[in-house]
């Protein structure tokens, strides 16, 4: 992880692909912990240090992450995630290029946790949630496309599920009908900007995470 922005109620984080937000079963240290460690050294804080998680990114997914350092904080961010009020923008690389250069996908999504997968539909079904991006084709390589999302709002695997409903999977999502892996089990997903006003200070905070260093990302 690389520190991109930090004051005394938030710290924003720009995550490497193989790494977990949030414990899980795999046992692995999450970025939660690692943030809590960095501070606890940078600051020599005796005891506990409060890190909040405010969102997630799946963990093939690199880029941006927001952490609260206060409970003012993250309440404030919780609910700005909730309502939309953040804006996020992602890039991805695909394959496939849509149809249209830009626009916008509505869909419905069915979560299915056994899978930890999402289904998405043209129209309502039972247990759906709607779910809605803005997508527009900025660069090209000689064999992919790279697209720039701007997310509206929040679900399970959205921009991986809506984009592989469009015909277009994410480069080494597997998941979502990639036909291979990537080398280093990422996909080709980057949080790459996030835009909100501060949950206490009211400040805009408007932050970028370079792409990840390798051949593919810089090809473009």
């Amino acid at each position: 992880m690389t520190v991109v922005y930090e004051d005394n109620h938030i710290i924003v984080v720009n995550k490497a692909n193989s790494e977990i937000v949030q414990g899980d079963k795999t046992g692995d240290v999450p970025l939660s912990e690692s943030v809590k460690q960095y501070l606890k050294d940078k600051y020599r804080k005796p005891g506990n240090v409060f890190v909040g998680v405010a969102h997630r990114l799946d963990r093939p997914v690199s880029g941006l992450v927001v952490f609260a350092r206060t409970g003012k904080a993250l309440a404030r961010l919780n609910d700005m995630f909730r309502e939309g009020t953040v804006e996020k923008i992602y890039w991805a690389v695909v394959k496939n290029i849509p149809e249209e250069a830009e626009g916008e996908k509505v869909h419905y999504l069915v979560r299915n946790e056994k899978q930890n997968k999402s289904y998405a539909y043209d129209r309502e079904v039972p247990n759906s949630k709607k779910a809605v991006l803005h997508y527009k084709v900025i660069g090209r390589s000689e064999n992919y496309h790279l697209l720039e999302v701007n997310l509206k709002t929040g679900r399970h695997h959205q921009i991986r599920c809506q984009l592989a409903k469009m015909g277009c999977p994410i480069k080494g999502d597997l998941k979502y009908g990639s036909p291979r892996s990537n080398p280093d089990g990422s996909i080709c997903l980057h949080a790459r900007r996030i835009r909100f006003v501060h949950p206490v200070s009211k400040e805009d905070i408007d932050l970028t995470a370079p792409a990840p260093e390798d051949n593919l990302w810089s090809s473009f």
